[in-house]
């Protein structure tokens, strides 16, 4: 059974190495550490019998979400695991008070266009070349 939750400290480590081998740029551990101490992020994994499968994280801002980033791991990919981590992430957010979420995703990433589309999410404009390792614009989207 996968259960979602708040990402601790003994996790940094599995979705630091999970970052490092999915992106280009991953976040660095101390990173992820900042986010479990701060007041405005929260982080929150996906584990299955003890084995972290994937993450996400918030930024809250003047009662906005904004997703920061989305990692599964590859052979776990294709389960339901980043829309389990989504919705939890924006159940999460609502019970806060977030009235909206937004977040970016390379323009070429059709698979998680696909899913924050059927979450809800719409597009509103392009960041030109926002991403790095390759060069490439990214779709803003939102959910309101």
């Amino acid at each position: 059974m996968i259960v979602y939750r708040k990402m601790r400290a003994e996790d940094v480590p599995s979705i630091s190495r999970l970052e490092e081998e999915t992106f280009s740029m991953p976040w660095s551990a101390d990173s992820f550490l900042q986010m479990i101490e701060k007041e405005d992020t929260e982080y929150f994994v996906a584990e299955e019998n003890g084995r972290i499968l994937g993450g996400c994280g918030l930024l809250l801002i003047a009662g906005e979400g904004n997703i920061t980033n989305v990692v599964v791991a590859p052979e776990a990919r294709r389960r339901g695991i980043a829309m389990g981590l989504l919705t939890f992430l924006m159940e999460t957010g609502d019970r806060v008070g977030l009235c909206a979420y937004t977040l970016e995703v390379r323009v070429s990433n059709k698979a998680a266009i696909a899913l924050y589309e059927k979450l809800g999410f719409v597009s509103e404009g392009v960041r030109p070349h926002f991403y790095e390792k390759p060069t490439e614009d990214a779709l803003i989207m939102w959910k309101r």
